[in-house]
């Protein structure tokens, strides 16, 4: 009782705290905002900012503007998604968090803003997982934001009502906030770098692919993740919505019928519904309502006409310096998810992504048996084991994705393309850990992430780590304030990173000491390679 008392009181003591750190107002597009000032004194925090308004399905407006003052103080939302077996968030979930040095000074800082990841399905930009402290340390502002999700984030019917995207274009809205107002914080409107990890890296690169983002952004990374990844873009949209309404107990093909249908179910129904996975397909599949391909419709205003793919390789997108990489072990996050069944039903054939396409089942079959010759040709069970699936479903999903997308910016952006591979086995590889791979070697899809941001709970392993922290966060910012992460050698970055080129496309190890590797690294990546030339869906 008395332990726990101590710990009410010092939670109590924070709140008391924070509550009494008010900043002054400062006025935005919306009116006058107050936020707090951090615990050490460092960084101004505002929470919860209104970006944007969204009917159901529709294109976001801007946030309306209002009366007195806003407070963004300990204001947490997230978009409708689920979360253990349940539905949880609200649908008025456009919202942001501005994270600033307390210290104004004559010049603007770098603007640094960061989309989370989660598949297009779940997600938030909760200053829980993505805490400002380690990036705001470096003299840059820190933007974080919600963006809607799975069905009602990316339902496509093709009518103007519900034409797709939606997800991408909040986050268009959230950029074009930040450009009109981020100036009243102390930054750089005009030096804004935008990054993200899986599914945020995904969306970074559509903002470089797509029209509405031109001149939002002056910098991107990607982390661990494409627009060419075949879960990032769905090929046939409305299949999928008459699958949700079958599964509805409506059989229907009528567009305008399944938009009535959805817009009277709630976010509870919606979510819960799910259409059945394939059997012997990998998890990463159930990733439907992502991204799509949009139908022009006139009086509208559409993300993306063209496959991601066909945009990158005619050279016609948002040309801007480029950090590009993926994890040594993506794997591992994603055969944590399968369970018992799934991995003992699958198999190379049904598994096969679903942007490729073949003329025929030889070819289909053949593709198949190469790919099993590749990852799993020396076992001898019938069933892949964990190391083969961690491998496959790693650089299905990510790995060649990423590699591939670093080379046709390499051959069509004309930028510097700096390459990287996060290696790095430390106490902070969180993912890792949470899926049953704490022993293994190398870092798993996500495990970069606790050393670029403060996990909550997890300060006092960060301390052990701060020299890994130190690095990515160097590297990150220097990115954001010199279009180069590593401008001159020092004791913690002693190598130069170069871009990688046409001729030596090299990417750098991030690990304990920094290395170099090729980029096209093994006989994996050539046939993955060799597959999509021959069988890439491009619509």
């Amino acid at each position: 009782m008395i332990k726990l008392r101590r710990i009410l009181i010092v939670l109590l003591a924070v709140a008391f705290t924070e509550a009494h750190l008010p900043t002054l107002p400062i006025r935005i597009s919306s009116g006058l905002l107050r936020g707090t000032v951090s615990l050490d004194n460092s960084h101004v925090r505002y929470h919860g900012i209104p970006y944007a308004v969204a009917n159901r399905f529709e294109s976001p407006k801007p946030a309306p503007k209002w009366e007195g003052i806003f407070g963004a103080i300990n204001k947490y939302s997230r978009c409708p998604q689920r979360f253990l077996g349940f539905v949880i968030g609200n649908e008025d979930c456009l919202t942001l968090n501005v994270y600033a040095p307390i210290k104004r000074r004559n010049r603007p800082y770098p603007v640094m803003v960061f989309i989370h990841g989660g598949g297009f399905r779940d997600g938030s930009g909760s200053a829980y997982i993505y805490g400002p402290e380690f990036m705001v340390n470096h003299n840059v502002i820190l933007v974080t934001f919600n963006y809607r999700l799975e069905i009602l984030g990316f339902l496509c019917l093709g009518i103007k009502e519900a034409q797709g995207n939606m997800g991408l274009k909040d986050q268009v809205e959230a950029l074009r906030w930040v450009r009109k107002n981020i100036i009243a914080f102390g930054g750089d409107p005009d030096n804004v770098t935008i990054f993200g990890e899986s599914a945020g890296s995904a969306s970074v690169l559509f903002h470089i692919l797509s029209p509405m983002s031109k001149g939002l952004f002056q910098k991107a990374i990607l982390e661990s993740g494409s627009a060419m990844s075949f879960w990032a873009t769905q090929f046939n949209p409305k299949d999928i919505a008459f699958q949700v309404a079958q599964q509805l107990k409506y059989n229907t093909s009528d567009v305008r019928e399944i938009l009535e249908i959805f817009k009277k179910k709630s976010a509870v129904e919606l979510l819960s519904t799910r259409v059945p996975r394939s059997n012997g397909n990998i998890v990463q599949s159930e990733n439907i309502f992502v991204p799509c391909i949009e139908t022009s419709i006139p009086g509208t205003e559409a993300f993306l006409t063209d496959s991601p793919y066909v945009v990158l390789n005619s050279g016609k997108f948002n040309k801007v310096p480029v950090i590009i990489g993926f994890n040594n072990a993506e794997g591992y996050m994603f055969v944590g998810k399968e369970n018992k069944t799934t991995k003992s039903m699958f198999n190379f054939l049904d598994s096969l992504p679903r942007d490729l396409q073949f003329p025929n089942s030889s070819a289909r079959l053949e593709t198949a048996e190469n790919l099993k010759n590749i990852y799993s040709s020396k076992e001898n069970s019938s069933e892949i084991s964990i190391d083969s699936l961690v491998q496959y479903e790693g650089d299905a999903g990510i790995r060649f994705p990423v590699v591939s997308t670093t080379d046709l910016l390499i051959k069509n952006s004309g930028k510097p393309v700096f390459s990287y591979k996060f290696s790095y086995s430390g106490l902070l590889n969180l993912v890792k850990i949470f899926y049953g791979f704490g022993t293994s070697p190398g870092a798993s899809h996500g495990d970069e992430l606790p050393y670029l941001f403060k996990v909550e709970g997890f300060w006092p392993i960060a301390t052990l780590e701060m020299k890994m922290i130190d690095k990515m966060t160097t590297m990150w910012s220097n990115f954001a304030k010199y279009s180069n992460p590593i401008p001159f050698k020092t004791a913690l970055l002693p190598v130069k990173w170069e871009p990688a080129t046409l001729k030596e496309p090299k990417q750098l190890v991030i690990n304990t000491h920094l290395s170099t590797a090729p980029l096209w690294e093994d006989d994996a990546l050539l046939l993955w390679n060799k597959t999509y030339f021959n069988y890439r869906k491009l619509n």
